[in-house]
């Protein structure tokens, strides 16, 4: 899995085209501090990130998907089996979490996993 984190200071164009599942969310970030983390880092090492105080809208943008769920044992370290994870931040006024694109599992084929 590659995490990518992008601070930014103004909306991002929308480039859902070039991911498999993309949604947003708004958090307040009250102190200022975004912090980044898996499900299973030690939360005292986790990264630490500046952001204004205030709300800020989050968007989680996926791809690689279909390869990462079912990788080729073979090379497992290879980049084709990779899930990208690109969060990005930027502040802005609170709104209702937003699905732009979801990714779900489809019936047919290998992949099991189709963009919608």
């Amino acid at each position: 899995m590659s995490v990518a984190v992008h601070l930014l200071t103004d909306q991002p164009g929308d480039d859902s085209d070039d991911f498999d599942h993309v949604v947003e969310a708004s958090l307040n970030l009250a102190s200022g501090r975004l912090v980044v983390l898996g499900c299973t880092d030690d939360y005292d090492a986790a990264a630490r990130l500046d952001m204004p105080a205030g709300w800020t809208r989050i968007r989680v943008s996926r791809r690689g998907l279909a390869a990462a769920a079912f990788p080729d044992l073979g090379c497992e370290d290879e980049p084709e089996d990779t899930e990208e994870i690109r969060l990005q931040a930027w502040p802005a006024p609170y709104s209702e979490p937003h699905i732009t694109k979801r990714c779900a599992r489809s019936a047919a084929g290998r992949d099991g996993l189709t963009p919608r």
